[in-house]
């Protein structure tokens, strides 16, 4: 309840990104002119980026839609590199771009080359139908990808990127980061820590209105393992003092106890699989299982793997001290045992993001484009950004709009680059003024 009264009074304060239209300055206006000559071109780096298959897990297909922004970015005097990860950790790596200077604000700009979609899934090449577009990762994220270039290039264009501080990461494995997380994104947080704002372009969600807003909060995902135990024995003695009540009973009560106790904003838990009998294997790295039993025997094992999800670390540590309790309060000849895994830390909705939101909001009404509003946070899943937002100000959702995500068919409304590099460029140029 603290936070939803947080967020409700944050809106009340008129920080929601609400914006008066205004005007640019006649060098914004130039570099969204640029911007727009350029639109054909950006289309043309995109389709190139999207025809190129990058799954997580193809690693040559990463590094060749990394190769293919490197060289952009190049052309625009940025200090490349291709950062590389353990070979035991099977990722492709990162693309980082540097620019060191002494104006403004140092930004940190961050997007992904993978997608979901594997080297061995049907490849669905890029197809454009008017004001739409189609193929594997268009909008989640190589349509964010291009938007940051474009934005880049207006600015180097209009002569405004000199003695500017602007860092640019690409990760190769956002939709399945790579362990330990404290490595794969160990260049990511050291860019974070020497920035004053983070800028992630994961896509626009529009509101009810269809109107666009922006990310200042986001929730973690997180994992949780429960191991149950019981005494197996004839079913007929099931609920009695020798034989208690099984390690079914046992885990269904734990997660009923979660249910009914632990929901309130901002806060999930879903057990998304779950064994019991008196033989269950599982395997975590291919999050398959098998389980064997019969009717007449009590159960003695039960295992549940799920996620949780919350917006604040504070959050998180009431929600896990509660879930330990549930799982110690065992039904007779039962005992649990419930473990956490971290994953994606959380991004609070804090002032100095709201305060970015509004920035952004402004060159969005400046340019025409009209304002930018918050997303609520339990609209999003986990994102790079979560990892950086605990050192500097963020920002998310400021790539292209579309449908479809992580499914065949996903699309783009085409016009959404163009705005979306508008949109940066202005807030950009502001930043580093």
């Amino acid at each position: 309840m603290r936070l939803t009264r947080l967020f409700v009074s944050l809106f009340a304060a008129g920080l929601m990104g609400g914006a008066a239209a205004q005007s640019l300055t006649p060098e914004e206006e130039r570099i969204a002119g640029i911007v727009k000559a350029n639109a054909g071109k950006a289309l043309e780096l995109l389709e190139k980026s999207v025809n190129i298959n990058s799954g997580t897990m193809n690693h040559a297909g990463v590094r060749e839609v990394g190769k293919l922004f490197r060289a952009e970015f190049d052309k625009l005097g940025f200090k490349t590199q291709w950062v590389e990860m353990p070979k035991e950790m099977q990722r492709a790596g990162h693309l980082v771009a540097r620019r060191e200077g002494k104006r403004g604000k140092r930004v940190l700009m961050i997007g992904h080359l993978d997608t979901v979609f594997e080297a061995d899934s049907p490849m669905q090449k890029w197809e454009r139908s008017g004001d739409r577009a189609r193929g594997q990762g268009v909008n989640d994220m190589k349509g964010g990808n291009v938007i940051i270039l474009e934005a880049l290039r207006a600015l180097h264009a209009a002569g405004a990127l000199g003695n500017t501080s602007v860092n640019v990461i690409f990760t190769g494995d956002e939709e399945n980061a790579g362990d330990p997380k404290e490595i794969s994104r160990r260049d990511m947080v050291e860019l974070a820590k020497r920035s004053d704002v983070a800028l992630a372009f994961e896509g626009t969600v529009l509101d009810e209105q269809g109107k666009a807003t922006g990310t200042i909060g986001r929730r973690s995902s997180t994992s949780w393992q429960l191991e149950v135990k019981g005494r197996q024995g004839h079913s007929s003695g099931i609920f009695n003092a020798t034989a208690g009540y099984g390690a079914v009973y046992e885990t269904a009560r734990i997660l009923d106890a979660f249910r009914q106790q632990l929901q309130e904003p901002n806060l999930t838990f879903n057990p998304g699989v779950i064994l019991g009998g008196t033989e269950v294997a599982y395997d975590d790295a291919t999050a398959k299982g098998s389980a064997f039993g019969k009717s007449n025997v009590i159960a003695n094992t039960s295992v549940v793997r799920g996620d949780l999800r919350f917006l604040t670390p504070e959050q998180g540590e009431l929600a896990r001290a509660r879930m330990r309790t549930i799982a110690a309060q065992n039904l007779p000849g039962t005992s649990a045992e419930i473990r956490f895994q971290d994953g994606y830390p959380p991004m609070a909705p804090t002032a100095g993001n709201l305060k970015v939101l509004e920035l952004y909001s402004q060159a969005s009404a400046d340019a025409g484009l009209g304002p930018i509003a918050a997303l609520p946070p339990g609209l999003r899943g986990a994102g790079d950004v979560q990892f950086v937002a605990p050192y500097v100000d963020s920002l998310d959702g400021l790539g292209a709009v579309g449908r479809g995500a992580h499914a065949p068919g996903e699309d783009l409304d085409v016009k959404s680059i163009e705005q979306g590099a508008i949109r940066t460029a202005i807030l950009l140029y502001r930043l580093t003024r």
